[in-house]
């Protein structure tokens, strides 16, 4: 009876269990989220310091997750105090009326056939100075037992946002994309 036992556990234990979700909270330490627009053809960078990231994931089955990503607005810092201090204001980012931009996600989907590749989509909603528009996210994932990195890189248009309003919603000096680039690191909420 004890070996019918054991090599029932034993059977148990080799039959792959289907992968769960799991709820990843981020590591301020080992995160980070850029930006760059253009000044007259120029990269012109950026990073907002605070920000958090949320995500509930299943590598395995991506289309059950969720992402959620938080960043104080106010946070952002250019390089330079005169920048920093043009861009609080009502024509950029208008850091009193609008606190905080928010993206949201539930439609997350491998890039490709295979879990392992590490490679997903979110498309989702982003929400910053009072205009939402979907966006969409491509990422990398690397993940160990208790802790993940996600990383990527997309294209913003800050025209529909209001970004760069009035004298500078012109093109020609400062362009109408913004690249956004990020690596989180991120640790298994127990």
């Amino acid at each position: 009876m004890i070996r019918l036992v054991c090599l029932t556990l034993l059977f148990v234990c080799a039959v792959p269990q289907p992968s769960r979700a799991a709820d990843w909270k981020m590591d301020p330490a080992g995160s980070r989220l850029e930006f760059a627009a253009t000044f007259e053809k120029t990269p012109a960078p950026g990073s907002f310091k605070e920000f958090d990231v949320r995500l509930n994931f299943d590598p395995e089955n991506p289309a059950s997750s969720r992402l959620d990503v938080t960043i104080r607005v106010a946070s952002a810092d250019m390089m330079s105090a005169d920048i920093n201090k043009a861009i609080a204001g009502a024509e950029w980012f208008d850091f009193t009326r609008h606190q905080q931009a928010e993206f949201h996600a539930t439609d997350i989907r491998g890039l490709q056939a295979n879990p392992q590749s590490g490679r997903y989509l979110a498309r989702g909603m982003l929400a910053l100075k009072g205009v939402q528009q979907p966006v969409e996210v491509p990422f990398t994932w690397k993940a160990s037992a208790e802790a993940a990195t996600m990383e990527g890189e997309f294209t913003v248009k800050r025209g529909p946002f209001g970004i760069g309003t009035g004298e500078w919603s012109a093109t020609n000096v400062i362009g109408p994309d913004v690249t956004v680039k990020f690596r989180v690191r991120l640790r298994k909420v127990l």
